[in-house]
């Protein structure tokens, strides 16, 4: 895929997301599929910090100032760090949607930089910005197929009813 490809379905992934995500209800958000997974509100929380603190800072980083150290980030640690728990899931989506607007503007604004730029991971080795571009991407895919899992699994338990007539899963 182009870069103009990635960035377009970034914006069209913000409609996808508004659209898994808008209208659930409290005991949808907070529900859990196992104790240890995460729910609604924190996949939310984590969607606005990638948002924020990884993806667009580690594309900007790349393409503005590949010679400086990356500053780490623990999105993992930032469920507790962060206190996710106790943010309020409306809020924090519409904040992920307006910052997921604004890195597209500015991504829209970047189609002709040095995509090829590398910085230096200390695990990693070099990185493009085209890659952190493309897994940008790749982790949107992977949280839709998340949200999704969670919704199917969400009805299953809810409605305790069967659900191979649907196909299977």
């Amino acid at each position: 895929m182009s870069i103009i490809e990635i960035i377009a379905q970034l914006e069209t992934n913000q409609e996808v997301f508004k659209g898994l995500l808008m209208s659930k209800k409290e005991m949808q958000y907070l529900w859990r599929p196992e104790p240890e997974k995460w729910n609604l509100l924190e996949i939310v929380c984590h969607l606005l910090d990638e948002e924020r603190d990884d993806f667009k800072t580690r594309v900007a980083h790349a393409l503005e100032t590949p010679k400086k150290t990356l500053v780490p980030i623990d999105p993992e640690g930032w469920v507790k760090e962060r206190n996710y728990s106790a943010k309020d899931y409306s809020q924090t989506l519409v904040d992920f949607l307006e910052e997921r607007k604004q890195s597209v503007t500015w991504l829209k604004s970047q189609v002709e930089a040095s995509w090829s730029s590398t910085v230096k991971h200390p695990e990693l080795g070099d990185l493009s910005a085209q890659l952190f571009l493309a897994n940008w991407l790749a982790h949107d895919y992977l949280h839709i197929r998340q949200i999704l899992r969670y919704d199917y699994h969400f009805l299953k338990q809810k409605t305790n009813l069967d659900l191979g007539y649907a196909g299977n899963w």
